[in-house]
């Protein structure tokens, strides 16, 4: 998985980032409560790990401005805060599970396992996949834009579910290749550029509107 965490307490933030690192997970990490706004909103994520009192901007002021941009991200909320309706407060605010400190590394492990889970379950119902006027039947494996069949071919197919699953996220290089060529290394090829350009042509022949956009340094993305 990839994971932010956004805490401003180094020991904390480093115990935290050091054990996930050690079961295999790929880490971000912020201090400051605009760095982690800016990550989140940028980057795509498994899992947010998200302290709620940090500086600048507060754990929960962060997880509604990242849920009113689109972003599902799972988030588990850390908090020294632990009464009712410090929890009730941070679940309304859009996160999906509170963990109140002092907590036991065992029991965040697991929750943050639960959370990646629920995320890959509910990812998995959806069957159909929109972008404007765009569907991918994923059971069906068709293509459609305003109604005009396309053909693609498995690899082309990958990639676009894997755009449209992140819809409104910029998606990195490594990503794709993590995910859709499975690839946990950098083969040094144009491999991404040229099937982009495919895909583009394809999914962009006789549209008005160009879906996929690159993000110059950064990735691709397909609008929300």
């Amino acid at each position: 998985m990839k994971i932010l965490v956004v805490e401003d307490d180094k020991e904390v933030l480093d115990y935290i980032v050091n054990g996930l690192t050690e079961y295999g997970h790929t880490m971000d990490k912020a201090q400051d409560g605009k760095d982690g706004l800016f990550l989140g909103a940028t980057e795509s994520y498994d899992v947010i790990i998200m302290d709620r009192m940090l500086p600048n901007v507060d754990g929960l002021t962060i997880i509604r401005t990242l849920r009113g941009a689109g972003k599902k991200t799972p988030v588990l909320i850390l908090s020294a805060l632990g009464e009712v309706d410090d929890r009730v407060k941070g679940l309304r605010a859009g996160g999906d599970d509170y963990l109140v400190k002092p907590f036991a590394f065992s029991e965040l492990l697991a929750r943050v396992e639960a959370l990646q889970r629920r995320a890959v379950d509910i990812e998995q119902k959806e069957t159909v996949l929109h972008a404007a006027d765009l569907e991918v039947d994923l059971l069906a494996r068709r293509v459609t834009r305003g109604g005009m069949n396309i053909d693609l071919q498995s690899r082309e197919f990958r990639l676009l579910e894997y755009l449209l699953r992140h819809k409104g996220q910029v998606v990195t290089r490594t990503m794709l290749l993590e995910n859709v060529w499975d690839y946990h290394f950098d083969p040094q090829t144009n491999v991404i550029d040229v099937h982009i350009s495919r895909l583009r042509s394809k999914i962009n022949k006789n549209a008005e509107q160009p879906l996929i956009r690159t993000i110059r340094g950064a990735g691709y993305i397909i609008e929300a």
